[in-house]
């Protein structure tokens, strides 16, 4: 540090910052941006607690339960958006008589079928947590997905939350695999083809005025019986 240059410190509420589109970019952790100092305070204390545990016992489940906790007293104090209440739609026949289709907002796409976001080619998942506000003015774009596609021609990209877990195992934000086995057993009637998915993190205003609208009579035009909807 060159002499006479202050020293930055940098404070608690701007390190629980970093993890939400932060410096620091976990999006495992973004919700201690929601946290007060105190609440903070004690759910590190708690975490570096349950680590040592985890450590002596070799059982890690309280550490899982910690992180979830703690989630559950973010996201419950978050401000959200709120809209009216949408009408009822009872089922009319059961499981294995119904056709479903397939939607995500996990943000996957087929190998080869980029839909470019904000107009960058081959954009990476660094990129896109970088540009996450950008995303959130645009339209979204909705991916289509042919049941047959393998799984390791699935492609995930989303600014707005960790997608290792996802590019591991698609099935945990898009369960195509799980669903085709429902199908096979006859626990539904069928799978429509193709599925689909888009980033869940966009204009929420263009979302539901224009494109949402748009959407809906695209899937009506496959003859669905009923939607399985899977946000993230």
């Amino acid at each position: 540090m060159a002499s006479g240059t202050p020293e930055h410190k940098e404070t608690f509420e701007s390190f629980k910052k970093s993890f939400f589109y932060g410096k620091r970019s976990d999006l495992s952790f973004k919700f201690l941006s929601h946290l007060s100092d105190d609440q903070a305070t004690r759910f590190f204390q708690g975490l570096l607690t349950t680590l040592v545990d985890a450590y002596d016992s070799g059982d890690a489940a309280p550490v899982y339960e910690h992180i979830r906790q703690g989630q559950i007293l973010s996201y419950a104090q978050e401000a959200r958006a709120v809209y009216d209440t949408g009408p009822f739609s009872p089922m009319n026949a059961s499981l294995s008589q119904t056709r479903l289709m397939l939607l995500t907002s996990s943000g996957h796409f087929v190998e080869g079928d980029d839909p470019n976001p904000l107009g960058v080619e081959k954009m990476t998942q660094t990129q896109a947590e970088q540009q996450i506000m950008s995303f959130l003015k645009e339209s979204p774009a909705l991916s289509a997905i042919p049941v047959d596609t393998p799984t390791d021609c699935l492609v995930v990209r989303h600014g707005g939350y960790d997608v290792r877990g996802a590019r591991r195992d698609p099935n945990v934000n898009l369960p195509l695999q799980r669903l085709l086995e429902l199908s096979g057993d006859g626990f539904i009637a069928g799978l429509s083809d193709p599925v689909y998915s888009f980033v869940g993190a966009c204009s929420q205003v263009r979302l539901l005025k224009r494109e949402g609208p748009d959407w809906v009579q695209r899937f009506k035009a496959q003859k669905v019986d009923a939607a399985l909807l899977v946000p993230v």
